[in-house]
């Protein structure tokens, strides 16, 4: 049936994802998602639909008779996470951080800031960016009734967007050796590096991302669902909802210690950024038999990384926390494995979703729902000015429906390039490019089965509904200035302007919002 009718490989992303938005479980949606893509796949036979769902499930542990670490790797991440979090929570370091930075950052404002530097400095890869940069700025925009729905946005657009701007990141490093045959096949005179850059300087909607956000915390903007968010934290301390069931959250009524020390919170989180980042180059480089920076991160083992600087920083914690409490009756070794099991256990509803949400992925990839897209791009009869907004749409609404920016820019890359290479248009594939990654970037920042979204909200203390529907206008807006700036660029042939376009827009709507709409600090 799916042969004679392609169209219907969109069917099961589509019901999981308007689910998820109309009955907010997302653990529900996504179930349903993967039952219509196990009986698509098996033509409405109930034995061989039951097969299909069983397999794909247990691929995310054992797969083409190994172990499947690459999944096996972030579960136990997560957990360590958790750990991680219980650990300096008891120890007091999140107080004393709190405290600390509460001296040094004066504003609501300032705490949020501190969470946009911070996801920009930790651009290395957007799987450890979503959970560090959470976990470090939580304390301090608690502190400053910042609702954890802002957070997970601020975190969400420095994470995938920036890592996708960085040559050197696990992002930038696989995306210039996707480019390396395409520029090989083509008139473009550069090489993969120069490619990359201007690439990245027409990816309008990561550019416009990262600007969105600085404006959004510099002019406390506050729209759609988001600013009911915001008010209850602001009017009622309240960061997040009673009713949401919260990742990461710790729910065992856990000691803390007092006075707490800030080395307690910074050297665990400087030896866990230290012992990933050191683990991704020392990977990279052994795997690719080159020590330059490029080659270290395009051969890197992301996954492998996280667990070694993981185990790492949850040694950190616990000689910390050792060190600390160490005369404190109270924190005997009883109340330890308390902490340490509160910690494993608050990450549990995120590895639910994440292995449902690879599950489905898996299905969609069988039911080849991204080569039904990339089709589209391929059979458009357009000219090449304008293939460039519609293979923005079309990656944008991939990455939407299989919840994978990289599933969907692996695919269209090369298709992009096999367009431009037969039409002879070398001056048109950097362009083509950008816009693939840019719509790959908002379909996963817009789509409640991306693994980068659900990180975001575990990393932010968030439900994952509320996080994709207070960040979705924003997404929008980001998308919308990025579309003009494409229909700009097919209209004038000049990259340039269509950027100008797409960061005036995103600057008008900010001043248009500020102007129109009261800041909820004086309307609380």
């Amino acid at each position: 049936m799916v042969e004679a009718h392609p169209v219907l490989t969109i069917l099961p992303p589509i019901i999981a994802i308007t689910l998820a938005i109309i009955t907010r479980k997302v653990l529900l949606s996504l179930g349903l998602g993967i039952i219509a893509a196990g009986i698509l796949l098996a033509n409405f036979a109930p034995g061989a639909s039951i097969a299909n769902v069983w397999n794909a499930f247990a691929a995310n542990f054992y797969s083409e008779g190994e172990i499947n670490t690459g999944s096996i790797y972030i579960m136990v991440f997560l957990l360590l996470l958790g750990v991680i979090t219980a650990l300096i929570l008891m120890s007091g370091g999140s107080a004393a951080f709190s405290d600390w930075a509460a001296s040094k950052i004066k504003s609501r404002r300032g705490a949020q800031g501190l969470a946009v530097l911070l996801g920009i400095a930790i651009f290395i890869d957007d799987y450890f960016n979503a959970l560090a940069v959470g976990q470090i700025a939580k304390p301090v925009t608690d502190k400053y009734k910042v609702a954890r729905a802002k957070l997970a946005y601020v975190i969400d657009s420095t994470s995938a967007p920036v890592a996708v701007l960085a040559p050197f990141s696990s992002w930038g490093a696989s995306i210039i050796g996707l480019l390396a045959p395409v520029v090989a096949a083509s008139a473009y005179t550069g090489s993969p590096m120069q490619a990359f850059l201007s690439a990245a300087a027409a990816n309008y909607y990561a550019i416009g991302a990262v600007i969105f956000v600085l404006l959004v915390v510099f002019f406390q903007i506050d729209i759609g669902s988001m600013r009911r968010e915001e008010y209850r934290a602001i009017a009622k301390g309240e960061t997040f909802s009673a009713e949401d069931e919260i990742p990461g959250e710790l729910s065992e009524d856990l000691p803390v210690h007092d006075p707490g020390k800030i080395r307690a919170l910074v050297i665990p989180f400087i030896v866990l950024v230290v012992g990933v980042v050191g683990t991704m180059m020392i990977t990279g480089g052994l795997e690719g038999g080159s020590w330059s920076l490029l080659d270290m991160f395009a051969n890197t083992k992301v996954n492998e990384s996280l667990i070694i600087g993981g185990t790492l920083g949850t040694i950190a914690a616990l000689a910390c926390y050792i060190a600390v409490t160490r005369q404190n009756p109270d924190f005997h070794a009883g109340v330890l494995g308390r902490g340490v099991a509160g910690g494993a256990k608050s990450m549990m509803p995120a590895i639910a979703i994440l292995l449902l949400a690879w599950t489905l992925g898996s299905l969609i990839g069988e039911l080849g729902t991204g080569n039904y897209l990339a089709s589209l791009v391929e059979g458009a009869n357009v000219s090449v000015n304008w293939l460039i907004p519609l293979m923005f749409l079309i990656a944008g609404f991939m990455a939407f429906s299989t919840g994978t920016s990289w599933g969907s820019f692996g695919l269209l890359i090369p298709i992009a390039g096999e367009i431009m290479v037969s039409l002879n248009e070398p001056d048109f594939l950097v362009p083509a490019i950008g816009a693939v990654l840019a719509g790959a970037v908002l379909g996963d920042h817009c789509s409640p089965i991306s693994d980068t979204t659900i990180l975001s909200s575990t990393g932010a203390g968030c439900s994952h509904i509320v996080h994709v529907a207070t960040q979705l206008p924003y997404a929008l807006i980001g998308g919308t200035a990025a579309l003009l700036g494409y229909v700009t660029l097919a209209i004038t042939s000049s990259a340039g302007i269509g950027l100008i376009v797409t960061l005036l827009s995103l600057l008008a709507f900010a001043l248009i919002a500020n102007k129109m709409t009261t800041t909820l600090e004086h309307s609380a």
